[in-house]
């Protein structure tokens, strides 16, 4: 933002950082890449951990797309996609939700081995683009959804580790269950934040 700002900065068209827009750039690619092999892997060990985190890849996939777009924009923009972003996430929840449902239902037990292995390999996919984004996490709320979105993949991959090894011990199908609750708890509640955050930024616009 330029120095000759005097208050009235936040209603207009910010200077984009270049650092910020390149980590948004290969956050994109990382996640895209990631909903891909999830799909597969998901569907090949029949998962709702994975297939639900695979879901929520290409969420944010589409999320850092937005941001990316409206980075120049006004705030008014950027609280309007900080708005869409939090009803996707919304829907990510209730979904997760009817996925778990239908999965506790039938009470299929998912392969251990390949659910460890693709959860690591997201856990270290959404650690990176964590670590990445964390010196950027301050702001308005479309970077403080950014960064809300990557926390909790982060979060939630080490709960899909976690249950694919107690899957293994136990033969159940319950920790992929749960996995799947907490995962749709983490997007319900961050949904609700970002919505708050970005409503209240409207809503000092009028």
């Amino acid at each position: 933002m330029s120095d000759h700002c005097h208050g009235s900065c936040s209603s207009q068209t910010p200077v984009a950082d270049a650092g910020y827009r390149r980590v948004l750039v290969l956050a994109l690619l990382i996640n895209a890449a990631m909903f891909v092999i999830e799909v597969v892997a998901g569907s090949a060990a029949g998962s709702k951990a994975l297939l639900a985190d695979a879901l929520d890849f290409m969420g944010d996939a589409a999320n850092y797309a937005i941001s990316l777009y409206v980075l120049d924009r006004s705030l008014v923009w950027r609280a309007r996609a900080s708005l869409l972003k939090g009803l996707t996430m919304a829907g990510f929840g209730v979904w997760v939700l009817l996925v778990t449902v239908t999965g506790l239902m039938r009470g299929d037990v998912p392969e251990a081995a390949t659910m460890g292995a693709v959860g690591l390999l997201a856990l270290a996919a959404n650690v990176g683009v964590a670590l990445m984004l964390f010196r950027h996490r301050s702001g308005d709320s479309n970077r403080e959804s950014v960064w809300i979105c990557s926390r909790n993949d982060a979060i939630g991959n080490v709960a899909v580790v976690l249950a694919a090894i107690a899957v293994w011990f136990s033969g159940s199908h319950w920790p992929d269950v749960l996995v799947a609750l907490v995962m749709a708890t983490l997007a319900l509640t961050g949904a609700a934040r970002i919505l708050r955050s970005a409503s209240g930024e409207l809503r000092a616009q009028r």
